[in-house]
């Protein structure tokens, strides 16, 4: 008995093990029979996709024999799943006529070999021999078509991938770009804010000399200039290197988020645009908070995205009584409002409407007043001047 058992598992360790899987019951034993030779041992028979993931696990075979085409769980998912659970298991595909489409997507799966089931016997001992000896066959009929659409998914595999790496190593280095300008921002802002902060606490507290208060005021202005033109500068810098392919709708939807009274007019299909979102969510901000302060409490402010020429445009349109005729020309210049900055209420009429056109412009958009009257205001957010908007 001991001889017998040394005897088997020799003859084992010589067999290549092969599971056959087919829903055809006929088919399957003509293969059981085609593979019953000195080399080939079949340790088991499948009709279905999920019964050979329960079989395979089991027997551990060298190679499976798969068929394509099976109802509830075919045999691409079958391939998928059998080459997760065991790598190193050979599958060869077999279906019963020459789609193009199948064996692309079987030896996507992972099956290193395919064959036509009318194929002749030797072909298909090959291609089972081949698989257990770590190679592939794929029969003559169909092989230039495959190669070539292979190939094709390889190069468009390879461009991808290489896309994926240029991307990355640009987000590297925008996060490097960004972190040296924060840096460098809150260095050169700290000692004029801080002057700043000082002149009016003085103030504030009356214990400047009458003489010198005129002085103070007019050190704190000029502070205050040079501080805007800081930031401006800062701002421009950041938003120009930093932009990302964007749709301009959900910035809109993000900014109409925070508040009831907001509604977004949307243009049809996504609003693409070059920019850098976060500036582009300031932006719109900036417009919004502006809209919202000078309209009355319970009136509805209009977020609408259009696409007029190629390129997106946001208008902000509020239910104010209009802009001061005589203010218009200087509603972009900083500090417009002549309230100091830590007590500023309507941003949307001082440095919060400088900060959105600065920043609007440093890629290569703009943000106007468009209309006012007693009715409302319009502001305009050009998005980019070179964007092409509208994908199709």
């Amino acid at each position: 008995m001991s001889a017998h058992g040394t005897v088997s598992a020799a003859t084992s360790r010589r067999h290549v093990r092969v599971v056959v899987v087919d829903d055809n019951e006929a088919f399957r034993d003509s293969l059981v029979s085609l593979l019953d030779t000195d080399e080939l041992q079949v340790v088991g028979q499948a009709g279905s996709g999920m019964e050979a993931l329960e079989l395979v696990t089991r027997t551990a075979p060298d190679v499976v024999l798969m068929d394509v085409r099976m109802p509830a769980m075919d045999g691409i998912e079958a391939t998928r799943r059998l080459k997760e659970l065991l790598p190193s298991v050979g599958i060869v595909a077999l279906t019963g006529s020459e789609d193009q489409r199948a064996v692309r997507d079987m030896l996507v799966a992972g099956a290193s070999g395919y064959v036509l089931k009318d194929s002749d016997g030797d072909e298909i001992l090959h291609a089972v021999r081949q698989a257990a000896a770590g190679g592939g066959v794929i029969s003559p009929e169909i092989t230039p078509t495959v190669i070539e659409e292979l190939t094709e998914a390889l190069e468009r595999e390879r461009v991808r991938t290489r896309q994926l790496e240029i991307a990355q190593e640009a987000l590297l280095e925008r996060a490097a770009r960004r972190h040296e300008l924060i840096a460098r921002l809150g260095h050169e802002l700290r000692t004029p804010v801080t002057v700043i902060l000082g002149m009016a606490q003085t103030l504030s507290k009356g214990s400047a000399p009458e003489g010198e208060r005129q002085q103070i005021l007019d050190t704190l202005v000029n502070r205050s200039q040079a501080l805007t033109r800081l930031v401006q500068r800062f701002e421009a810098a950041v938003e120009a290197g930093l932009t990302e392919w964007a749709d301009v709708n959900e910035v809109a939807d993000e900014v109409a988020a925070s508040s009831p009274r907001l509604e977004v007019q949307r243009s049809p299909g996504p609003a693409m645009a070059t920019l850098n979102r976060t500036a582009g969510r300031r932006i719109l901000e900036e417009l919004v908070e502006n809209a919202l302060a000078f309209s009355p409490p319970e009136a509805t402010v209009a977020i609408q995205v259009t696409i007029p020429n190629g390129a997106p445009e946001v208008r902000v349109v509020d239910r104010g009584s209009g802009v001061d005729p005589a203010r218009i020309a200087r509603i972009f210049d900083p500090l417009e409002q002549g309230e100091e900055l830590n007590t500023r209420k309507h941003q949307g009429a001082g440095l919060g409407l400088t900060i959105a056109r600065t920043s609007a412009r440093a890629m290569d958009g703009d943000v106007m007043l468009e209309s006012s009257s007693p009715e409302g205001s319009v502001f305009v957010w050009i998005v980019s001047a070179g964007s092409s908007g509208l994908v199709t």
